[in-house]
């Protein structure tokens, strides 16, 4: 803060101003109590040089979060200047300009800041005079408009009229970001309101709007709270989805991990089994050699023996003469060789045994190794079976998004041909009413010479005239009070039926969680497919947000054939208030031009009769448009129900696999 308060001085040297000291006073108070992020002028009156220096600061701080500028009576030019430094910066986030009388030119200015600033997020407004010039209005409108980060809008005491809240309403439909409004203590009135209310059919984030003390009948601030609870109770169901997303992704994550390391365990066993099998069969293989080594030792000494014998022979045959003295030495030799024989029958006994436990040792190693391998079957299998499933359910999903396709298709159809027809009537209506204008163009050039003498009459008359006139606006007053009020009934009538289905819908719900025992057997489709309709539900808001931005698109077509509507209907009575003073101008008439006039009465009351039809059948169709758009409405919250639907059922089958997979991780270690 001390960098701040020095860098002020500094800029002021240079500019060859003078620094504030209250200003300068204030910056080093704000440091000390703040701790440097809170930036307190409020109450300050900044002169056009110092409105000048901090704005070339706040251009590159970064440091200060709240600026504070209430009551500092600030003129045009500084408000200018400081909002243009607030454009670049990138911290602050809470703006107070309250009572410091911004007009037209600060109101330019915050347009502008609107429109480029990122950062901040609650403005407030209250005591300034905004509403008053509506050109510099309408600019800070549709910066508003266009921004998609401000969050809190306090726009208390500014002299907005009706105008201006139509304004405000038509910014209020571009913006996605706002969640509180605070209107109270204006001149919006009764069509303020109406504008108000009817962007709030667009508007889906707005959470608080407060619109006291603006002479707004009750009825319509009634219908204002109850859209208003509907965006909050929106939110809160956007809120709670995200979260659900959420976990079951994180669920889903932890499934993906325990599964991967189940199998790494799996393939851990495998391996150590086949190591150990590896060592079995080495010790096997040694041990065969080992055995094979003994046989080969006696084998030799066997073939020894067996020399030995023939030599004995051999000693016998040349030593017959000798037998009978050799006889003790035969008997001593033969005893000997039985011995020797006894021996090797035990060693081959021996060996025998040992070669039987060894294929025996053998046997079991290769069942062992069948065991497994039908194991590691199965599992592939079980992949096989799953991985068939995994497809199966992309196929459905791929039909569903071709059938919503199709829908959305069939949808921009009749918006399109309903547009046609429309256009097609305000030409007609349109061609009907120039060639109108022409006749009596005509009629009236023609009749122009010979109303001189009928001014007197004719006064009488127009006083009759403006009578009927005044009339007729009376019971066309009454019967838009007529129809709005029938329009009410209606909008009550939809709001009891929505609420007898979403009665029916709960019903359904609890009766599809009785029946969840049966939804059981597809938990293993809908664990893998969980993914593939996280996708699909943003995609299908993104489409629900594309139909949206299309109404709102043929609201303000309607707005603007409305307003063409009424500026013909008042290029209509301008031209017969031009017609009747011409009248009036002319001093004399003539007589004969009593049945011209009833004529002239009759094609009025004719055209009279034509524009009443004329706008009973634009009251209609405006009355078939809105049936449609309600019944859009209805169609998207039945899909939305259904994508609930369809999340709840995923995570009770998520939640049913976790406990199944768990019971299935707990069963082989018993």
């Amino acid at each position: 803060m001390e960098d701040f308060a020095k860098c002020y001085v500094q800029l002021c040297e240079e500019k060859a101003s003078e620094p504030q000291e209250p200003v300068l006073k204030q910056l080093r108070l704000c440091g000390e109590s703040a701790g440097g992020t809170v930036l307190d002028l409020s109450g300050q009156s900044l002169s056009l040089d110092s409105c000048a220096v901090l704005a070339m600061l706040l251009e590159r701080d970064l440091r200060f979060t709240d600026l504070l500028l209430s009551d500092c009576m600030l003129n045009e030019e500084g408000v200018k200047l400081l909002l243009q430094g607030l454009c670049t910066n990138t911290v602050i986030k809470h703006l107070d300009l309250k009572g410091n009388n911004i007009r037209a030119v600060g109101a330019e200015a915050l347009g502008k800041l609107l429109q480029q600033n990122k950062s901040i997020r609650r403005l407030i407004l209250e005591w300034n005079n905004l509403g008053m010039w509506e050109d510099s209005f309408s600019i800070f409108c549709d910066g508003l408009g266009s921004n998609h980060f401000l969050q809190h809008l306090d726009l208390r005491n500014n002299q907005i009229n009706h105008q201006g809240a139509g304004e405000l309403a038509m910014s209020l439909k571009h913006n996605a970001s706002l969640r509180e409004l605070d209107l109270r203590w204006n001149n919006i009135g009764l069509l303020g309101g109406r504008a108000l209310l009817n962007c709030l059919h667009n508007n889906k984030t707005l959470e608080k709007l407060e619109l006291s003390g603006n002479n707004i009948p009750s009825d319509i601030l009634k219908a204002v709270d109850h859209a208003i609870n509907h965006n909050q109770e929106r939110q809160n169901t956007l809120k709670e989805n995200r979260s659900r997303t959420q976990t079951l992704s994180k669920e889903i994550h932890v499934l993906k991990e325990e599964k991967t390391k189940q199998f790494l365990d799996l393939m851990s066993n495998i391996d150590k089994q086949r190591n150990e099998m590896y060592h079995n069969s080495r010790t096997s293989a040694m041990r065969l050699g080992q055995l094979q080594e003994v046989l080969d030792e006696r084998k030799s000494v066997v073939i020894s023996l067996r020399a030995k014998l023939q030599m004995s022979e051999a000693e016998l045959a040349l030593s017959k003469q000798k037998m009978h003295d050799l006889g003790e030495v035969l008997n001593q030799a033969k005893l000997e060789t039985s011995t020797v024989k006894e021996e090797l029958r035990k060693g081959y006994e021996e060996s025998a045994a040992r070669e039987a436990k060894i294929f025996h040792d053998l046997t079991v190693i290769k069942e062992k190794n069948l065991l497994y391998q039908s194991k590691v079957d199965e599992l592939e299998r079980k992949c096989r079976t799953q991985q068939d499933q995994l497809f199966e359910s992309r196929q459905e999903l791929t039909t569903t998004a071709a059938e919503l396709k199709l829908r959305a298709v069939q949808a921009e159809e009749r918006l399109e041909s309903e547009k046609k027809r429309f256009h097609q009537a305000l030409k007609d209506a349109e061609a009907l009413r120039h060639r109108e204008v022409d006749h009596m163009t005509r009629h009236m050039e023609e009749s122009e010479r010979s109303l001189q003498e009928r001014v007197q009459r004719l006064e009488a008359i127009r006083i009759g005239l403006e009578e009927e006139l005044s009339r007729e606006k009376a019971a066309a007053a009454s019967g838009r009070a007529q129809t709005e009020e029938e329009l009410q009934k209606i909008r009550n009538i939809c709001r009891s039926e929505e609420q007898q289905r979403s009665s029916h819908l709960e019903e359904k719900l609890r009766l599809m969680t009785q029946s969840r025992d049966e939804v059981q057997s597809h938990i293993l489709q809908q664990k893998q497919a969980a993914g593939e309709l996280q996708t699909k539900n943003h995609q299908l808001n993104l489409e629900i947000e594309r139909l949206k931005r299309r109404i709102e698109g043929l609201h303000q077509d309607l707005e603007e054939k409305e307003r063409e509507k009424a500026a013909e209907v008042s290029k209509v009575k301008v031209e017969l208030q031009e017609k009747i003073g011409h009248l009036l101008a002319e001093q004399t008439a003539q007589e004969g031009l009593k049945e011209k006039i009833a004529a002239l009465e009759r094609q009025q009351k004719v055209q009279l009769n034509n524009h009443r039809e004329a706008v009973l059948d634009k009251e209609s169709e405006i009355a078939s448009l809105l049936e449609k758009l309600r019944l859009k409405d209805a169609e998207i919250s039945r899909m939305k129900d259904e994508e609930a639907q369809r999340a709840s059922y995923l995570q009770n089958a998520v939640l049913s696999y976790v406990q199944s997979c768990s019971l299935g991780a707990l069963s082989p270690k018993k």
